[in-house]
């Protein structure tokens, strides 16, 4: 039986974002540029649906809890024409925790500890920031996620979220997928074992 499709945006930027800030769970709106791409991507979702002869209203939505990925859940939804707040918060979606490194950017994270960071970048997938979580810990909630998912959806969620779910799915080995650029204002399908890029 084939697996259920998922259309899936990371947020729109926020200022963090621009300043190269680790976010992780902290709740960071979007800016203007953010809320004109969750609008961008509602329009790809749009083309996607005709395309495919699908209606938007026959999917489900998901969301990560955090701010950014509702925001741009709540603008997606909008813009097609559906109740901004209708759609289901998965607490499992949430962003990896880079715990003590929150908020700070690469640049202060090296100049803390340039052993840990070099630790991290020749294991991306098993290393722990102090008090965060390691890719490979996003894949378990990941995995217990996706194996409730019942029919096809649209996921407004994280980069790192992303990461883990290509691992999950063997579109790229572990290590591979943690390394993989996942982009503001595209949408990324996940279908019939691969993943397509549509910006």
């Amino acid at each position: 039986m084939p697996r259920p499709v998922i259309y899936y945006i990371r947020h729109g930027l926020t200022d963090w974002n621009l300043e190269q800030r680790l976010q992780g769970r902290h709740d960071v709106p979007l800016n203007v540029a953010g809320c004109a791409q969750a609008a961008c991507c509602a329009g790809i979702l749009h083309d996607l649906f005709l395309r495919d002869g699908r209606a938007p209203e026959s999917l489900a939505y998901v969301s990560s809890p955090l701010v950014r990925a509702r925001k741009t859940m709540e603008i997606v939804r909008a813009t097609l024409g559906l109740k901004p707040a209708d759609y289901v918060v998965e607490a499992q979606l949430a962003e990896i925790a880079f715990g003590e490194w929150e908020g700070l950017t690469y640049a202060q994270v090296m100049a803390r500890d340039e052993r840990v960071v070099a630790a991290r970048e020749s294991d991306k997938w098993g290393f722990t920031p102090p008090g965060g979580e390691s890719y490979a810990e996003v894949a378990v909630r990941i995995r217990q996620w996706y194996a409730r998912l019942e029919r096809d959806a649209v996921v407004a969620a994280h980069g790192g979220t992303a990461r883990a779910l290509i691992a999950h799915l063997g579109l790229a080995a572990p290590q591979d997928a943690a390394h993989y650029s996942i982009d503001h204002g595209v949408v990324y399908l996940f279908a019939e074992k691969r993943l397509t890029r549509y910006a």
